[in-house]
């Protein structure tokens, strides 16, 4: 309970510097960019405009309202690949930092997700954009999304966690974490519907975090259903789990990292 009480206490007196993390890689990534955060608007949008054209033409997956449909899982889907890739390689990034004075590490990687949930929100007002262009209704159940955020938000700085802990002893791990989201992303219903896996690979959809998050918000988004206990608790307990877990290992191998960065 201590350990518990003493992380808290590091996190508020390092708040400030977890803001200025997350700006700083705002900036450096949009740096000289003419756009800058627009694209988190545009990129969406123009991703929706393709795959609507490949999928819903010219595979003919009739899904209603598809570009929503479509919109929801890749926005859910890109923040998680986004957030998790770059905290994987955030201690490594900040080798040089680590080196010189005390920070406590765990806020490397949770500076790269909260600057990947900037994008998400940015990415939501393309959603928006798109659902007033096609004439989607707005279900009054879209003001839960932020309970659903969570879980993602969640499980992803769990991952993330774990990714940066492994990628400082073992550097391949970047190659292998592309090819693995690659698959994850053919095995979730992004831009098909979920029928296709529930008829030949059911297991994949039972098994895929990533999955029952994205339903839930297509629930609340298009259906304007309000997920029941059994799904809240399936989503808030892999999350839970996911960023303990993560949290447990980042704690137990960060004493190490200086011998290795």
């Amino acid at each position: 309970m201590n350990k518990i009480k003493n992380y808290y206490m590091g996190f508020q007196h390092y708040q400030a510097l977890l803001y200025e993390l997350v700006i700083r890689d705002i900036k450096v990534r949009y740096k000289r960019s003419f756009l800058g955060l627009l694209w988190t608007v545009i990129n969406p949008i123009l991703t929706m405009a393709v795959m609507t054209i490949v999928f819903s033409k010219l595979f003919r997956f009739q899904i209603e309202n598809y570009t929503t449909y479509f919109l929801v899982g890749n926005i859910l889907f890109s923040f998680f690949t986004e957030a998790t890739t770059n905290s994987m390689h955030s201690v490594l990034d900040n080798s040089n930092l680590i080196k010189k004075v005390y920070v406590p590490k765990y806020l490397f990687p949770l500076s790269k997700v909260m600057s990947s949930v900037v994008n998400l929100f940015f990415s939501f007002i393309a959603l928006i954009i798109v659902m007033v262009a096609t004439k989607v209704p707005f279900q009054p159940t879209l003001l839960f999304a932020p309970i659903l955020l969570c879980y993602v938000i969640m499980f992803a700085a769990g991952i993330g966690l774990i990714l940066a802990t492994i990628m400082v002893f073992f550097r391949d791990i970047a190659q292998l974490y592309s090819i693995i989201t690659l698959l994850w992303m053919y095995l979730t219903p992004i831009f098909y519907p979920v029928d296709l896996l529930k008829e030949n690979v059911p297991w994949a959809l039972t098994l895929n975090p990533m999955y029952h998050y994205i339903e839930f918000m297509r629930k609340l988004v298009l259906d304007g259903i309000l997920p029941g206990i059994n799904e809240n608790i399936i989503c808030l307990l892999i999350s839970s789990i996911t960023l303990i877990f993560g949290l447990i290992i980042f704690y137990k191998k960060q004493d190490n990292y200086i011998l290795y960065i």
